[in-house]
């Protein structure tokens, strides 16, 4: 087993409103914002991380639909390999939104934005990943990307 790769996942929400804009959080430990989500454990499955960061950022209980993303990301800097899933989180009212609870203080804010914005807002890879999720969102497909582009 020593020999064997190793990569590194995540996995996160894609929430729209009924203006396709997407929900994005301010993490307070970095500048770039993030969609809801974060690392995969150990022993646990993509979805099930999703479901626990939601859990842990927004304080919203609501299963993950379906995959939206499948994301290779090369190794770089200090970044190891990984791979990166995004679900499908549903439509969210702006009331639910200004309603949610955050937990902790890992999450200064969350709001909607659209992609031009979310784009000024989030790193450029991630900025490509939300644009392939909000495809296969209206597609009905899943989008198999490497670096954020399909």
């Amino acid at each position: 087993m020593d020999g064997l790769a190793r990569k590194q996942m995540g996995a996160g929400l894609l929430f729209r409103d009924r203006a396709g804009r997407v929900l994005l959080v301010e993490p307070s430990y970095k500048p770039n914002w993030e969609i809801p989500g974060g690392a995969v454990e150990a022993d646990e499955a993509p979805w099930a991380a999703a479901a626990r960061e939601l859990r842990e950022e927004l304080g919203l209980e609501r299963p993950p639909g379906r995959l939206l993303v499948v994301d290779h990301v090369r190794a770089e800097d200090s970044r190891p390999e990984g791979m990166r899933f995004v679900f499908d989180g549903g439509m969210l009212t702006d009331a639910e939104v200004t309603g949610m609870a955050v937990p902790n203080e890992e999450i200064l804010s969350a709001s909607f934005h659209t992609l031009d914005e979310a784009r000024a807002k989030v790193t450029p890879l991630l900025a490509d990943r939300i644009e392939a999720a909000v495809w296969a969102c209206e597609m009905g497909a899943t989008a198999l990307c490497e670096q954020g582009r399909a």
